[in-house]
């Protein structure tokens, strides 16, 4: 505990603010803070130094590789695979630190996926990276619940998230082992949400997962491109609810990845789609089958999510980001009979997802989420100037009028602010 903390504490106990029983529970509780800090940096560490050690044995092996004979090269190649698995044993046996843990899992993985290359090029034999990426992850896969690994975990998902991009965007299939690995990591990540919801591993999974979805989602689409807007909404409204159930209520707002995502994600697929060329672009008759009830699946989750955390919350604060994908999904449609009433309907739709935020932020007092929905109608209002015919002067006077909103709104803000903090 820092010396800064210990005379605060000092004077807090002359002054009669505090007991000494108080004081002392403050001490015994910041003492018991730091001296897991250490702990979560060795972890850190481990885990680096292992990948450093792991990186540094196969450059050695790589620069005398070709002096070896087939069968040198052969015990080379389960070397490493050998040490992660005594360092993983010993770890378990033992009992040692989540440090030590971390590092041997992270170490393991590595030379999993090492072995499986080396011993491929010895005997060479024939595989794409898909099936290498894949028959890696599986291999990999028991390190999580045996040593219940953060970096297991993590490296999972950007190896998953490596072979979903892999199959479906380098090599048009489904990699439907995705939505395999995911169900796997699923129960760990619903343990550590259970059991550390205020961690910050924690906050990190509530990132991770999401972006590793919409990364993913796109090698699942099999039809045109513009189905794909669809299936996206759909899948930023399915984020923007789980964003809003009751477990984010009292969350930090950067915690929550699965909100700050679906927010953004569902204003940046609606602004690119807001340009009239795309509307006269899309191919409305080429729609596959699977890519409906992906669709169709991603929209009825979102909605029962909707739907969930309406009736477990008494007071229950709407969002128009939550249906945005059902308003989306019927303008879509409409553009079978009319492109262009698509396209002016959703430019109506981002225009009110702004003044959402808008609302949303004045009555929270919120400086970011007020600017953030000033910011989408600026955003709006600038793309329309690419397909508009608008004079330069009438384009200056918009400007001009947003930057005064800009300023009026954040002025008003503030005063409201002020004038709480003196009623108070």
């Amino acid at each position: 505990m820092s010396s800064k903390i210990q005379n605060e504490l000092r004077e807090l106990v002359q002054a009669q603010v505090i007991s000494p029983e108080v004081s002392l529970n403050i001490s015994n509780y910041y003492e018991k803070k730091s001296s897991s800090s250490p702990n979560r940096l060795f972890a850190i560490f481990g885990v680096l130094g292992s990948l450093l050690v792991g990186l540094g044995i196969i450059l050695i092996l790589a620069h005398n590789w070709d002096n070896f004979s087939k069968l040198t090269k052969t015990v080379w190649a389960f070397v490493p695979l050998i040490i992660g698995q005594i360092a993983v044993g010993y770890s378990l046996f033992k009992k040692k630190s989540t440090a030590w843990k971390e590092a041997s899992a992270t170490f393991l993985f590595f030379a999993i996926g090492s072995s499986i290359a080396l011993v491929s090029q010895i005997y060479n034999i024939p595989g794409s990276m898909a099936s290498y990426l894949l028959s890696w992850i599986i291999l990999a896969a028991p390190l999580l619940y045996l040593l219940k690994s953060h970096a297991t975990a993590i490296l999972l998902l950007i190896f998953s998230t490596a072979y979903a991009c892999t199959v479906g965007y380098a090599n048009a299939g489904e990699p439907w082992w995705y939505l395999a690995m995911l169900g796997y990591i699923a129960p760990f990540y619903y343990e550590q949400i259970k059991s550390y919801p205020n961690h910050n591993m924690t906050a990190l999974y509530h990132w991770l997962i999401p972006l590793s979805v919409v990364i993913s989602l796109g090698a699942f689409i099999q039809s045109s491109d513009n189905f794909g807007f669809v299936m996206y909404v759909c899948l930023f409204g399915l984020l923007y609810n789980i964003g809003r159930l009751p477990f984010f209520k009292d969350r930090r707002l950067r915690t929550n990845g699965y909100l700050l995502m679906g927010s953004l994600g569902t204003i940046v697929t609606l602004i690119f789609v807001s340009f009239k060329w795309i509307w006269q672009e899309f191919a409305f008759g080429n729609v596959a089958w699977p890519d409906i009830v992906f669709a169709s699946v991603l929209a009825l989750a979102a909605a029962a999510l909707f739907s969930y955390g309406y009736k477990k919350t008494k007071e229950y604060d709407f969002s128009l980001f939550q249906v945005a994908f059902v308003v989306f999904a019927i303008v879509y449609f409409i553009g079978y009979a009319d492109m262009n009433v698509a396209w002016i309907l959703t430019n109506l739709l981002v225009f009110s997802l702004g003044l959402f935020a808008v609302r949303i932020g004045a009555r929270k007092n919120r400086f970011s989420i007020l600017n953030y929905g000033l910011l989408i109608i600026t955003v709006l209002i600038a793309c329309r100037f690419f397909d508009t015919n608008i004079t330069f002067v009438l384009r200056g006077i918009i400007f001009l009028c947003i930057g005064a909103g800009f300023f009026a709104a954040n002025y008003l803000m503030y005063r409201k602010q002020q004038n709480l903090k003196n009623h108070e």
